[in-house]
């Protein structure tokens, strides 16, 4: 059984050396992994919260159901 056991625990032992002899490379690939991890748990979590989207930002002014009177003054001839 402690053979199965072993190679969790060697690298358990490895990592908790990097951990102390390079923690900006170990901390840095620990949340290099944990990213695409959030991007598949986060949107349900949120969705089970009761989270919705915002409406979308318009992109264009709603112009007024009536003709458009001609600009008057301040016009270069």
């Amino acid at each position: 059984m402690a053979s199965l056991l072993s190679p969790f625990r060697q690298t358990y032992r490895y990592l908790q050396r990097q951990a102390h002899e390079s923690p900006v490379i170990f901390y840095s690939v620990v949340l290099g992994t944990i990213g695409p991890v959030m991007v598949a748990t986060i949107p349900p979590i949120r969705e089970h919260f009761g989270y919705r989207p915002a409406e979308m930002v318009p992109t264009t002014y709603p112009l007024p159901n009536r003709p458009r009177r001609p600009v008057q003054g301040y016009e270069d001839d």
